[in-house]
């Protein structure tokens, strides 16, 4: 059973294909500028130091106005993608990365890094969350309700996959080729998509009636506002969506505190460079290769995406953890390894709310819902930055130089406790859909 499921979400995956190949090569691109980006900040910044305090500032207050304009265009996108279709929203936001990393190919001097961090904070605003929000809702239009979670795996692993590659891409590549690489495979990939990608929103052509400019303006913001609202609805009328919300701003505070300062600590406490950098996500990108393409398909017919979810979230607590009390240089890599299991929150995540989401809902739900997870990443740089910087001085309290990391496993282990209170329908292959639908189709009368 386990393994038809399995081939079965595969083969779903055909009509993926012109989806999948350019995001994949997107990934690739955007991931090989990872771990060197560390070093040019750093070289850029702090000339001749090891430890930057103005990157890691700098790091964190892009993380958090992104997080604060998240919070309102990935909700904004998804529910344009339900109207207006996933195609021309993904063209954009695929396209955002190419003018920062242009940059980086013409000069990589001070003044340039800063005009870097601005360009790829709007970037990051438009792109990050709304490429994996739009095209698990494209997935979700053409796969079929119970291979869903497989195939939302499927694309969680090409993600991992895609990780693998563009570090073994900055672990042999010099650097002065990396960005010239990678800026050549971004452009590549909204040109691939206009041309190859088939729409799956079927909507009807709007008329424009003959009014004038701020009629029109008003019509507009009116339209969004009752888009917003009735996304929100239908997530606080589902007590399974609220309660994946819930779960989602949590691990996010955390996650997105940890992953705002890690490789900057790395360097700090055990002066790794772009070389360990690759080594740790490689391994972690290898490994979640075969828990998101191979295991999670598998034992989702026999679990459910809630109990793994639960597991998921347990191996993110010891990750932070580990990363937390390193005593020694091989520990980061010790930690490293349970990304292998916490990568699975994103696909039972992602199943979870497709499952709770009517059809016409899709990019609503998880736009909403992702626009809950960016408030997360919006007030965690805010304790973590300045956190961070204190115990990597000589000013610190106590010996420890990874308290912050710990303080953030305490958002994880609440976001455990949330998960572990779903309904016991969510993440399960026998939900009533009737009853979710009904739910769904009349949002506002709920009461909650």
């Amino acid at each position: 059973m386990a393994w038809r499921n399995c081939g079965s979400g595969f083969w779903e995956l055909r009509p993926l294909v012109h989806l999948l190949l350019p995001l994949s090569v997107h990934w690739v691109a955007e991931e090989m500028t990872v771990s060197v980006l560390v070093d040019v900040v750093t070289r850029a910044l702090c000339p001749g130091q090891s430890t930057c305090p103005q990157a890691i500032y700098i790091s964190g207050l892009q993380q958090t106005i992104v997080g604060v304009f998240k919070m309102v265009v990935i909700p904004l996108l998804g529910q344009l993608s339900d109207e207006y279709g996933r195609k021309p929203l993904l063209l954009v936001t695929v396209s955002t990365t190419i003018p920062a990393f242009a940059l980086l190919v013409w000069k990589q001097s001070k003044e340039v890094v800063y005009a870097y961090y601005v360009i790829r904070t709007i970037s990051f605003i438009i792109s990050q969350g709304s490429i994996f929000c739009i095209a698990v809702a494209y997935a979700a239009d053409v796969v079929s309700e119970s291979n869903r979670a497989a195939a939302f795996s499927w694309i969680t692993g090409l993600f991992s996959l895609s990780h693998v590659l563009g570090n073994l891409l900055a672990r042999f590549l010099p650097e002065k080729y990396i960005f010239v690489v990678s800026i050549t495979l971004l452009i590549f990939c909204p040109v691939y998509m206009q041309l190859f990608l088939n729409e799956t929103v079927q909507y009807a052509p709007r008329r424009e009636q003959d009014s004038g400019l701020l009629s029109k303006t008003v019509n507009i913001v009116r339209n969004r506002y009752k888009s917003m609202r009735d996304a929100a609805t239908i997530t606080i009328c589902s007590p399974t969506l609220r309660g994946i919300a819930i779960v989602k701003f949590f691990y996010s505070l955390g996650m997105s505190g940890i992953s705002s300062v890690l490789l900057f600590y790395l360097k700090a406490v055990f002066g790794f460079n772009k070389n360990q950098f690759s080594e740790i996500l490689m391994m972690v990108g290898i490994g979640s290769i075969v828990s998101q393409l191979v295991l999670l398909p598998l034992i989702n017919p026999f679990v459910g995406e809630k109990n793994i979810l639960c597991a998921a979230l347990l191996s993110s607590i010891a990750y932070a953890w580990f990363y937390g009390l390193a005593w020694a240089p091989w520990v980061p890599y010790l930690s490293a390894s349970f990304g292998v299991i916490y990568v699975l929150v994103k696909p039972s995540t992602y199943a979870i709310i497709s499952r709770a989401a009517g059809a016409a809902n899709q990019g609503k739900a998880q736009g909403f819902v992702t626009g809950v997870q960016s408030l997360g990443s919006f007030l965690s740089p805010l304790a973590m930055s300045p956190l961070t910087t204190w115990f990597l001085s000589s000013d610190a309290p106590f010996d420890c130089k990874g308290f912050s990391l710990i303080c953030a496993s305490l958002c994880l282990i609440i976001a455990l406790c949330f998960a572990c209170q779903l309904p016991p329908e969510a993440g399960s292959n026998h939900t009533n859909r009737k009853q979710e639908e009904e739910d769904v189709e009349q949002p506002l009368l709920c009461n909650s």
